[in-house]
């Protein structure tokens, strides 16, 4: 278990206290922008409105920072512009955005630099530091870090001192062979972070120093650095790090039971928090411990809890650590057939995990640099054979002069020839894979949006008033997943999502993405209409049909029958792509997540939707209200089961 968390947490402490945003906070910013003129004071208020809304809507963090950044440049606001460019470059570093994330900090960077702002230039070296670190690009870090430390300690600002040695000994830390050097950096840190009373950075880097020591086999100087930190981080969802690592390392000396009483505090504390992701880390050491203690039993009831919550909640490391464990523990139990399933989940799951991406790198400027020095050699032996060459081929024209001449032209006109078979032949390869691109790009976007990102190179996010959104979901899809191998499950779920897209298509409905066995759509978008609603529940009603038949077929094979949810829900949302790889369409709002509720509350074989949904087909379709439902942002919603159609009788 490495919780990451642990190496950058506080390098963006000035903008972590916005992370969690209080609705009334937010209201009071909003009222104060509206009656503010337009100066620096309103500036400093959208600044202050995009780094609230960093815990909550990145969207709105990004379009609030984009704002302060327009009024601060038309009224030439040097410290604005600076601090607008990094609230919008934190708005792309949580949404993992990194590319991006770097650009505007640069950019806030060439402003503080113009302004001779130490401090602000130390502060964004090191969120650059932070941002390369997150990408895996482990020199241009140390580099940013290492910078920003010269620049604090000129200034004396101690916790941005703090902030770069730490980060320093984060990517030291990153290689086995420099912990030595990550324990230094770490270690100058530490008396900082007490000296200023940081808190959370003496506990940060307690849990690092820990850690490395740990690595080192010093298991006493380890646990003292984690009881450092738990001192700090007791009571808190945080605190089941030190306890996981000090229960690891008693297990590691074969004290069992002291190692459980601390693992079982973690899952405790984890289990109050409803912290998933920790409660799968706890749940994993455990089974760790019994493993080590030889009770393969247990450790496979703790195994199977992990892999279960782990699935849940997407954790792959946690998921390839639980195969492991079950493979193992079942062939010491000598059930080989589960033994051998497991193992074969398990190098499945570790090859998408695998990352090789530093030592590529490395390997690429050793090659660069190899390659060069070849090429110098070929270069000079290339220039020496080309001397000798037009020696002989003088020698030749005198003595040959006509025959030759005759013979080059005959060479010039047909290499012109096959100059001309080659153009036309590339051109076509050309124009080939330029279609095949266009007709890519268009099944992975929507065609206006596609057509756009053509011609313009970006797509305009866009704002629509009125949008269905239908989400799915399959019944205990977990439980039906533990059933079957994974070829099986994907060849299965690869169906019902062909026969969901050719619905989503024959219905005027724009197909968003697949999330695990969710299936996501929208109608009114990108093109907007005002039949969205109804098409979007007919669209419902023809996949529960399918569903329907699938249930009868599986049924008669003696085959487990998978079930579907459906919620739908109208309403206004944003659109657009995201990245700049690997293009994807996407929307947001809590139109959006409302969809979501509507399904997660819906019953199979039904299509559930919302009162918003309900006033727009209610004159088509008979419904039966079934209620409310809390719904975050939105209060309390309706919902309706949609039944029959309803029949016009003609007069």
């Amino acid at each position: 278990m490495q919780p990451l968390k642990y190496t950058t947490f506080f390098v963006f402490f000035l903008a972590s206290i916005f992370l969690y945003a209080q609705n009334d906070e937010l209201d009071k910013l909003k009222e104060e922008i509206q009656t503010q003129s337009n100066d620096s004071l309103k500036v400093s208020s959208l600044i202050a409105l995009s780094n609230q809304y960093l815990g909550t809507d990145l969207v709105q963090a990004t379009r609030y920072g984009n704002e302060a950044l327009e009024l601060a440049k038309s009224i030439d606001f040097g410290s604005g512009i600076a601090y607008a460019y990094k609230a919008i470059a934190l708005s792309y570093y949580f949404q993992a955005n990194y590319p991006e994330a770097a650009i505007q900090f640069q950019n806030s960077l060439a402003v503080f630099t113009d302004l001779n702002d130490k401090v602000g230039i130390a502060n964004i070296l090191s969120n650059l530091g932070s941002t390369y670190f997150n990408a895996g690009d482990d020199t241009k870090a140390i580099d940013f870090y290492l910078r920003s430390l010269k620049i604090s300690e000129e200034v004396n600002d101690r916790l941005r001192i703090g902030t770069a040695l730490n980060g320093v000994g984060s990517v030291y830390n990153n290689n086995p062979s420099s912990v030595d050097k990550a324990l230094e950096y770490f270690m100058r840190a530490l008396p900082i972070f007490k000296e200023i009373d940081y808190q959370d950075g003496a506990a940060t880097v307690s849990m690092n120093v820990g850690e490395i020591y740990k690595k080192k086999k010093k298991y006493d100087s380890a646990i003292h650095y984690f009881d450092l930190s738990l001192e700090v981080y007791r009571g808190t969802v945080d605190a089941t790090f030190p306890l996981n690592y000090i229960g690891e390392i008693y297990a590691d000396q074969g004290n069992f039971e002291e190692a459980l009483g601390y693992q079982n505090k973690a899952l405790e504390i984890a289990r109050n928090l409803d912290a998933k992701l920790e409660i799968t880390q706890s749940l994993l050491g455990i089974g760790k411990t019994y493993t080590k203690k030889g009770d393969h039993k247990l450790a496979i009831t703790y195994y199977q809890q992990t892999e279960k919550l782990a699935r849940e909640i997407g954790a792959k490391m946690q998921l390839k650590d639980a195969y492991s464990g079950l493979a193992m523990a079942y062939a010491k139990t000598g059930n080989y057939k589960k033994a051998y399933t497991y193992d074969t989940m398990f190098g499945s799951i570790k090859d998408t995990l695998y990352n090789t991406a530093n030592d590529k790198k490395v390997q690429q400027l050793q090659f660069n640099f190899d390659i060069g020095k070849k090429e110098a050699e070929i270069d000079l032996l290339t220039k020496d054979q080309a001397l000798k060459e037009a020696t002989i081929q003088r020698q030749r024209i005198v003595n040959y002069a006509a025959g030759t001449t005759g013979f080059l032209l005959i060479l010039v006109i047909i290499g012109f020839y096959n100059r001309y078979k080659y153009v036309r032949k590339t051109n076509k390869i050309i124009k080939n894979e330029r279609d095949r691109s266009q007709e890519l790009l268009l099944n992975i976007l929507p065609e206006e949006t596609a057509r756009e990102l053509e011609a313009d190179g970006v797509a305009q996010t866009r704002y629509y008033e009125s949008v269905t959104v239908l989400f799915t979901d399959f019944k205990g899809f977990s439980t039906i997943a533990g059933q079957l191998s994974p070829q099986d499950l994907v060849a299965e779920l690869n169906d019902y999502f062909i026969a969901f897209d050719e619905i989503v298509e024959k219905h005027n409905l724009e197909k968003i993405k697949t999330i695990g066995d969710a299936y996501m759509c929208a109608g009114g978008i990108p093109t907007t209409n005002d039949t969205h609603a109804i098409d979007a529940v007919r669209a419902a009603l023809a996949m529960q049909d399918f569903m329907q038949k699938r249930i009868e077929e599986r049924n008669q094979k003696g085959l487990v029958a998978w079930e579907l949810r459906i919620g739908i829900h109208t309403g206004p949302i944003v659109a657009g792509v995201v990245g700049k790889k690997k293009y994807a369409y996407d929307i947001w709002g809590d139109t959006v997540n409302v969809a979501s509720r509507m399904e997660s509350n819906g019953a199979p074989g039904k299509v559930n939707i919302s009162s918003a949904t309900y006033q727009e087909i209610k004159e088509h379709y008979e419904c039966v209200h079934r209620g409310k439902v809390s719904a975050k942002n939105i209060g309390e919603v309706d919902m309706y089961f949609v039944g029959e159609e309803v029949k016009v009788q003609l007069v």
